[in-house]
């Protein structure tokens, strides 16, 4: 799924839509975010060498590299579903307020992602 999405964002940008463009990289950074590790308590170093500039602050090689989360595709499908309700959600509020160009959009976005998720 996840690289369907990728290829479908390159084509996007190729053909300057900029609705898929904005929901495919949205959904795609939700991803990316549910990927990353919480980050440790800021007071303590964790057991690591401290460098002497920053306080806290882990030194030597690979210091700054920490493993990403492996999302199950059920996991995926759920951050998808949750962007096209959110948009959805949105859209309904935008178009309470009277922007019913803003609220077309944003189902434009929804209906962009829809296209990703499995039927059913």
């Amino acid at each position: 799924m996840l690289d369907a999405s990728r290829q479908d964002l390159t084509t996007a940008l190729r053909a300057r839509d900029a609705v898929a463009v904005s929901a495919l990289r949205s959904a795609l950074a939700a991803v990316g975010n549910a990927e990353a590790v919480p980050v440790p308590d800021a007071g303590g170093t964790g057991g690591a060498t401290v460098g002497e500039h920053v306080a806290g602050a882990r030194v030597g090689l690979g210091a700054g590299e920490v493993e990403r989360r492996v999302l199950s595709e059920g996991d995926v499908v759920a951050l998808v579903r949750a962007e096209v309700d959110e948009r959805l959600a949105a859209a309904a509020q935008v178009e309470a307020l009277g922007r019913a160009d803003v609220a077309e959009r944003l189902r434009a976005e929804a209906a962009v992602l829809q296209r990703h998720l499995p039927a059913g």
